[in-house]
């Protein structure tokens, strides 16, 4: 907890396609300030669950607009704890819109104890680790990278 977001990422084994991501949009400072985020931080598998070369393909200088769109569309503003968005779900009749650093809008819902969000898409993320509070915000790690509206 006393570390930041990025700080804390570089040491995730699980992290490091993310890590790599962030760098090459030049998010790394940004996600170092004081904040807060919340960050549903998506595992290697789940980037490895892309079609075949698209982080390659992403990572490249001429695609960073669209990269840093998708890095910060699994950002929204503010410190949400589970706590904080089962409040939401809860206020919101079983769900809640959040609206991301990227401006588009994911939802999130409980299926069972599971927390979910889902993109504009319809894409679907499950929430696998929850509340890894950091100094300015909190990682919830998923399962799925979810995606703009294109």
């Amino acid at each position: 907890p006393s570390k930041n977001i990025v700080d804390n990422a570089v040491n995730s084994k699980d992290h490091t396609t993310l890590v790599a991501a962030v760098q090459a949009a030049g998010l790394v400072e940004t996600l170092k300030t004081s904040g807060p985020f919340t960050v549903f931080a998506p595992t290697n598998a789940a980037f490895d669950k892309l079609p075949a070369g698209t982080v390659e393909t992403l990572v490249k200088p001429e695609n960073k607009v669209m990269l840093t769109g998708i890095l910060t569309y699994h950002v929204v503003a503010g410190k949400m704890g589970s706590k904080e968005i089962a409040e939401a779900i809860k206020n919101g009749n079983g769900k809640a819109v959040l609206t991301t650093v990227q401006g588009g809008k994911l939802n999130a819902w409980m299926k069972g104890n599971n927390l979910y969000i889902s993109d504009e898409n319809g894409n679907q993320s499950m929430v696998t680790i929850k509340d890894v509070f950091q100094s300015n915000g909190v990682i919830h790690v998923v399962d799925t990278v979810v995606l703009p509206k294109s």
